[in-house]
């Protein structure tokens, strides 16, 4: 018999798998297009919080959670290394101070409660820059509109999970990160429209 808990265990694993395709989709996307519209300062955010993730998985004795930022680390590393980090030092650093202070610091002074809500705030407004990023800039070829929808359905489920497993403050860091993922994939959409939009118009120009 299927039990309330074991289907929201299963959606957990199923998280972790998505967000691990997810990454990928990323990843061939900056391999064959470049890196063009993608944040640097997002990217580093989700490597610092990744590690957060991956401790607090092991307070909590959630393996699920364990591995659903550890089995992904690998390939946000392999992203970050294109952003050539080491040459945007200032940003980098930049957000580690935003991290310390929305994540470290409030664990050190509430504890896990405190900084999973800490954490709620950086998760959306780690997506902050990237979404910037799409505004300002016309050209978002780095960027995979199909990997940030994923991740909307990564964040479902992962909410699905904290419901059963009554981690109601991870839920909560969870929403926020699903509604700035959403609008990261819309904006990204919009602008690879208008590129091949600009694409046609300049084909039919020559012809």
């Amino acid at each position: 018999m299927v039990t309330f808990h074991s289907l929201t265990v299963s959606m957990g694993w199923i998280a972790v798998l998505l967000g691990l395709v997810a990454t990928y989709v990323q990843f061939r996307r900056v391999t064959t297009q470049g890196v063009e519209g993608v944040s640097l300062a997002t990217w580093v955010l989700f490597v610092y919080m990744g590690g957060f993730w991956i401790t607090y998985g092991l307070v909590a004795r959630s393996w699920e959670v364990v591995m659903g930022s550890l089995i992904i680390l690998p390939l946000q590393l392999a992203i970050l290394f294109r952003l050539r980090p080491w040459e945007h030092v200032r940003v980098a650093s930049r957000a580690f101070v935003f991290f310390a202070v929305c994540c470290l610091l409030p664990a050190v002074v509430w504890g896990w409660a405190g900084a999973l809500y800490g954490t709620g705030v950086a998760m959306t407004t780690n997506r902050g820059p990237q979404i910037i990023e799409l505004i300002r800039h016309e050209d978002a070829s780095g960027v995979s509109a199909g990997s940030w929808a994923l991740g909307v359905v990564s964040c479902v489920l992962w909410i699905i999970y904290y419901t059963g497993a009554h981690l109601w403050a991870a839920l909560t860091a969870t929403a926020f990160a699903a509604l700035a993922n959403l609008a990261i994939a819309v904006l990204a959409s919009w602008r690879h429209r208008q590129a091949r939009m600009k694409l046609i118009a300049e084909e039919v120009f020559v012809d």
